[in-house]
C-alpha cells in the first residue's frame, strides 16, 4: 500500500521531531555550530538541521547516527511502561494507547536518512585513508542504511518501531 510520505510524517510527528532533536543533540555535545533547523515541516525533507563542517569522523558519526541511537532508546522506554499495563493486567487506558503511538513513531524516525547516510560515507572514505578504525568499520553500517531507507518503502521503518516499541516488551514480559 502506497501512501504518501507527506502523510506519514504528519501522523509520525513525534518521530519526525525526535530525529532532528537527535541531531541537534550531538551537534551541541561535539560542539559543532549548528547553521539552521527545522524540527517540523510539510514538505520533503520533513525536518534537517544544518551544520557546519567537522573534521573529525567521530563527531560525523554521531552527528549521523544520533537519531538511530536516540530514538530507538526512547521508543523502547516510552513503549514499555506503556505497554506493561495492558499486556501484563489487561487494563486498557487510553493513555497506554497515546505513548505506544508516541513511541513506535518514535521509533519509526530511528533510521538516518540517505542524506546522514551519504555524509557519514564521505567522511568515512576519507577518514579510513587515515587509518581510522570506526570510519573502516562504519562502512558496513552506512550500507545498512541505504538498505534501511530502500526498504522504508516496503514499510522496514514502521516494523522496526513496532519490533522496538511492542515486539521486544512483548517477549520481556
Amino acid at each position: 500500500m502506497i501512501i504518501p510520505g507527506f502523510f506519514i510524517s504528519i501522523v509520525t510527528f513525534p518521530g519526525v521531531i525526535v530525529h532532528e532533536a537527535a541531531h541537534l543533540l550531538f551537534c551541541k555535545w561535539r560542539k559543532v555550530p549548528v547553521l539552521d533547523a527545522c524540527f517540523f515541516r510539510i514538505g520533503n525533507p520533513a525536518g534537517y538541521v544544518v551544520h557546519a563542517e567537522t573534521g573529525n569522523f567521530t563527531t560525523s558519526f554521531l552527528i549521523s547516527m544520533g537519531p538511530f541511537i536516540v530514538n530507538s532508546l526512547l521508543c523502547v522506554l516510552i513503549c514499555f511502561p506503556a505497554y506493561a499495563p495492558v499486556k501484563v493486567f489487561g487494563l486498557t487506558h487510553p493513555l497506554s494507547y497515546v505513548l505506544l503511538w508516541f513511541g513506535v513513531s518514535i521509533g519509526m524516525h530511528a533510521f538516518p536518512s540517505m542524506q546522514d547516510a551519504s555524509n557519514l560515507w564521505q567522511s568515512a572514505k576519507v577518514a579510513a585513508r587515515g587509518g581510522n578504525l570506526l570510519a573502516i568499520v562504519s562502512f558496513p553500517l552506512v550500507i545498512l542504511v541505504y538498505l534501511a531507507n530502500f526498504g522504508s518503502v516496503f514499510w522496514l521503518d514502521y516494523f522496526y518501531g513496532l519490533a522496538l516499541g511492542l515486539g521486544l516488551p512483548s517477549l520481556l514480559l
